[in-house]
């Protein structure tokens, strides 16, 4: 309502040339009551009863200098507008421009501190507030920074979420507001839109710097959460002058119930060209929503090559989804973007738990959520109905050899291994109910994998007395051991490497790696069986050595964050045995065993 106010009010100042005489109500105070006498030489005031008591009326007089309309520009502080540009500005802008607009969207009693920001405390299993505040800012910003792309591992994945999302402290001389947009930022790259958006939230919106705001605008794009946005561009409507930011504006003033003004702006931007014609008529369609401001809006594809995040973002916020054909090119991080969205279908969202399941995104329990909706649903047919059927199955069918069918089935439909290791996590409960039976040892490896991918490490464990030694399963089992774990012999690495088929033999490098990481062989053990491998964990590098002290004064934020710039890449033949080494050694020696196990013996599984 101040707005509507401020514009009338503003009108007739700019406008009128002349105003009317009015009478002001007849006082009932005595003359003079509320006009002290000039001296004690004034004339006495009459008598209440006398004939002096006669009312007046008060003539408003006009101000002197502005008899008349302004007829050329005016100056608004360091701006110089005309009339005709005041008349055709939206409330918002005219509150932009005369210094009206509000610092703040919280009242002072609900403002938050800036000193610790992130959404997971210390007692939920976040890093302690401090774990940043005595560290160069240079470094941690270089660490959030230089992580550009995903991570090999799906447990580096879910613990570098897990740190960045903790209720931390800005390094000294970073900007709390700046911290918290590199850790956002970051966490957008790594498909986390909805840990990003909460982190971006638990920040004050007139606390946003430049950084934070773009960060913002990246998780709500990624949560296709684009009304999520309004208060941002409501304090800081100046602060970007780009297409996406505007087009923004026009939806968020078609969401504050002037939808005309909004299709009129998207009008103007799609008559000027932009951004590609298929945004803007998303986003008309998505502001059309909004009021009674609608009109019909026919998305054409055909021009299309490319799905982005504004763009898959919006068309599934109006209720569309994109072409097969589009979807099926789409890079991962449109999966990332559908396998949490509430408004997409469940075998839209199932198809993209297969990338995002195996990369840390979705947990075992999600994923088996996910399925057990579809199989409720009679509706849903088809592969995705055969796939709930048979996770069914791997749970309840009456015998060990039909559950165990049902679970390879899973296993076997993707030749992909990032999906295979998607479906070993979503059977990784199934797998652990199974009994231990000999009739399994040769399914044990995969089995244990399973259940090591959700981290059900003494599970995996009840699974000794059928690894042979040598095996893949054997080597899973040494590695994911809690507490000290049995001293593995050269003999035993041997037996290993004669039975490892992988491709240079990587799986029995990241063997040694871990193994000497968690100090489950010696020294001796660890030299002698990398000459066999051609393998030199010890020789150092400008990051191994910064991880290593990082681990050495016990920052366990510090080593994650150097874990992750280590484990960057697309699949784990990007990773190297000294590498994964110092990850699990400096993990363990900061208190992250139990991730460090879990990150070894993936690098086994996968390699």
């Amino acid at each position: 309502m101040r707005r509507t106010y401020f514009l009338v009010g503003a009108g007739l100042a700019l406008t009128s040339g002349w105003a009317l005489a009015q009478k002001s109500p007849e006082s009932l105070l005595p003359p003079g009551f509320d006009k002290p006498a000039a001296s004690s030489s004034a004339a006495p005031a009459p008598s209440i009863d006398g004939p002096g008591m006669v009312s007046q009326p008060v003539i408003q007089p006009l101000p002197a200098a502005t008899t008349a309309a302004p007829r050329g520009p005016i100056t608004v502080g360091d701006r110089t507008i005309t009339l005709a540009q005041l008349q055709a500005m939206t409330p918002e802008q005219l509150d932009e421009a005369l210094g009206l607009k509000p610092t703040s969207d919280m009242p002072p009693a609900a403002r938050r501190a800036m000193t610790r920001v992130g959404t997971l405390d210390e007692a939920e299993g976040g890093l302690p507030a401090a774990s940043f505040a005595s560290q160069p800012a240079a470094l941690v910003s270089a660490a959030l920074q230089g992580t550009r792309g995903p991570l090999v591992s799906r447990w580096g994945h879910i613990l570098l979420r897990r740190a960045l999302a903790s209720r931390l402290t800005a390094p000294a001389g970073m900007n709390p507001a700046d911290f918290a947009a590199q850790r956002a930022a970051l966490l957008v790259r790594m498909g986390e839109g909805e840990a990003a958006r909460a982190l971006v939230q638990d920040v004050d919106t007139a606390n946003y710097t430049p950084a934070l705001m773009q960060a913002a605008a990246d998780a709500y794009v990624f949560t296709a959460d684009f009304t999520g946005m309004c208060p941002m561009v409501t304090l800081h409507g100046g602060a970007r002058k780009d297409a996406q930011w505007d087009v923004t504006r026009a939806i968020c003033t078609a969401f504050e119930g002037d939808g005309n003004q909004a299709l009129s702006q998207l009008d103007r931007a799609l008559s000027r060209g932009r951004m590609d014609k298929v945004d803007l008529l998303l986003a008309q369609k998505y502001a059309g929503a909004a009021g009674k401001a609608r009109r019909a809006v026919k998305i054409e594809w055909d021009d299309v090559s490319e799905l982005t995040p504004w763009r898959y973002g919006l068309t599934i916020a109006v209720g569309l989804e994109p072409p097969a054909n589009l979807m099926k090119n789409a890079p991962a991080r449109i999966d990332y973007m559908a396998a949490t969205a509430p408004m997409l279908g469940l075998p839209a969202r199932a198809g993209a738990a297969d990338r995002a399941g195996g990369q840390g995104i979705l947990s075992s329990a999600a994923m088996v959520d996910l399925y057990s909706q579809i199989r409720a649903q009679e509706d849903i047919e088809g592969p995705w109905a055969e796939r709930a059927g048979l996770l069914r199955s791997a749970y309840a069918a009456p015998t060990i050899a039909e559950r165990m069918a049902a679970i390879k089935d899973l296993w076997a439909e993707s030749a992909d291994p990032r999906i295979l290791y998607s479906r070993q996590v979503l059977t990784a409960y199934a797998a652990a109910r199974l009994p231990v039976d000999t009739e399994l040892a040769d399914d044990a490896g995969p089995l244990i994998a399973s259940m090591l991918a959700a981290g059900l490490d003494r599970n995996a464990q009840r699974w000794a007395s059928v690894a042979e030694t040598g095996s893949e399963a054997w080597g899973l089992l040494a590695l994911s051991a809690p507490g000290q774990g049995s001293q593995v012999t050269t003999g035993q690495l041997t037996s290993f490497h004669d039975n490892d088929e992988s491709e240079a033999s990587r799986k029995s490098a990241f063997l040694l790696a871990g193994l000497a990481a968690l100090g489950r062989i010696t020294p001796e053990t660890t030299q002698e069986f990398g000459k066999t491998l051609a393998v030199d964990l010890a020789r150092p590098t400008r990051w191994s050595r910064l991880i290593d002290q990082a681990a050495e004064v016990n920052n366990a934020g510090l080593v994650v964050l150097l874990s992750a710039v280590g484990m960057q890449g697309t699949g784990w033949d990007k990773m190297t045995a000294r590498h994964l080494y110092h990850i699990v050694s400096a993990l363990r020696r900061v208190g992250l065993e139990a991730e460090a196990r879990m990150i070894a013996a993936e690098a086994v599984a996968r390699g």
